[in-house]
Parts: C-alpha cells; structure tokens; sequence
C-alpha cells in the first residue's frame, strides 16, 4: 500500500499521515528527510519528535529515500516526510533528480509494507521570480505526479481536513 498526501504548508499533512500510519499494524517508522540546518529547522525537527512519541522508530534519510525505504521494509508501515524536502536537498546537493526520482519509484514499487509519502501542493501559487524557485515548483510537481501514479491512495490535506484524490 502507497499512499501520497499532499497539501499545502501547515495544512496538517504530517499530523494526518502519523494518525494514518499508526493506525496500520506493526512498528511505526519514520523516515525524515529533513536536516537541522539552522535554528528554525531544529525547532520544527523537535516539535514533530515530540508530537509523534516513543513508538516510532526514527531514519534520517535526507538524500537516500531508496535506500532507507529498502533497509526498512518489512519492518511496519513506513512514514516519508517530506518528499519536497528530500527533492530540495538533491537539488543542493547537485544530485541528478530524475534518476533518484527512478530509484524512488523502483522502490517503491518493490515494497511489501505500507508507505505513506507527505509532500506539498507548491503549484497553487504564483510563478516564481528566479530560476531556481521555478525550477523546484516545477521539479516538485513532476515528482508528485509519478508518485501519485504509483500510489494507491492519494490525499490533499486541507486546513485539516483530509479530501480523498484517489
């Protein structure tokens, strides 16, 4: 089972994807993809620790998604958050997205335990003013397009509010 859930900043995706992950059997594991790299992040990193609590078992995963999803599987449902994260830290890193995006959808695709995937809806808004904005709206967009292909359920988060896509 694949389910992606999309919204936009704040919108309660994380707090809807840890109730949907625990509510599947097995060890809760969550595969975060972002890095403390600066005050405001770490703050952010704590108060989802704190809010998630001693059942999950936390994998840091800020460039290799595939490969925490393959040292993982068979272990419980999966939580990924964020993909959006995860394809900023690529571009960063100069990393080659389209051929980590393939060896996302291989594995996932190759799963056996429920993945449950958090991603923002950054499309809605206005055209970026520089290059790179755009280029990672854009970049951002095509990678939530194949997951949502794969993925068995697809859900937008609003305000809250879960409304099934797919």
């Amino acid at each position: 089972m694949i389910v992606l859930i999309t919204g936009g900043a704040r919108s309660g995706k994380s707090a809807y994807a840890e109730a949907r992950t625990l509510g599947l059997p097995g060890v809760p594991h969550y595969i975060a993809t972002a890095e403390a790299g600066d005050e405001e992040m770490a703050a952010r990193i704590a108060e989802h620790r704190a809010r998630r609590g001693p059942p999950w078992q936390d994998r840091e995963a800020p460039l290799d998604l595939a490969g925490a999803l393959a040292a993982t599987d068979g272990a419980g449902p999966r939580l990924v958050d964020c993909l959006t994260l995860w394809l900023s830290n690529l571009m960063f890193a100069e990393r080659d997205v389209e051929a980590e995006t393939q060896r996302l959808c291989a594995a996932l695709a190759a799963q056996a335990s429920p993945v449950l995937l958090v991603t923002n809806e950054v499309g809605m808004g206005i055209v970026p003013e520089n290059a790179l904005a755009r280029a990672f709206r854009d970049s951002a967009g095509r990678l939530n397009q194949r997951i949502a292909r794969l993925a068995d359920e697809v859900q937008l988060v609003v305000s809250g509010y879960p409304l099934r896509v797919k």
